[in-house]
């Protein structure tokens, strides 16, 4: 079974950062779910404001599964994390691990 990283990188509002990194905290808190490794947040170490969150699920199945098993606390949470991200800055990637 191939594993699979899936991340998410944006800017986000200056104004808004301390707001966004209680967001963040709570989430790394509460995002579990069968089949994720693991979930991070990373800042770009020359450019502030500027975040990765990268999620490694242990198979495809477990990554496709992933949005059917949250709940409401981890939905209000994205929600909120998406309005504090600057407009079009956002870029998704998924990377499948290659079997070998």
């Amino acid at each position: 079974m191939s594993r699979v990283i899936f991340s998410i990188r944006y800017s986000i509002i200056p104004e808004k950062r301390s707001e966004y990194l209680n967001v963040v905290k709570e989430l790394k808190n509460l995002v579990q779910a069968e089949g994720l490794e693991s979930y991070s947040v990373y800042e770009q170490k020359n450019k502030s404001n500027y975040f990765e969150e990268v999620y490694i699920f242990s198979s495809e199945e477990a990554f496709e599964d992933f949005d059917d098993n949250q709940d409401e606390r981890i939905d209000l949470l994205m929600t909120k994390l998406s309005d504090l991200i600057k407009e079009q800055t956002t870029q998704y990637t998924t990377l499948v691990e290659v079997e070998g």
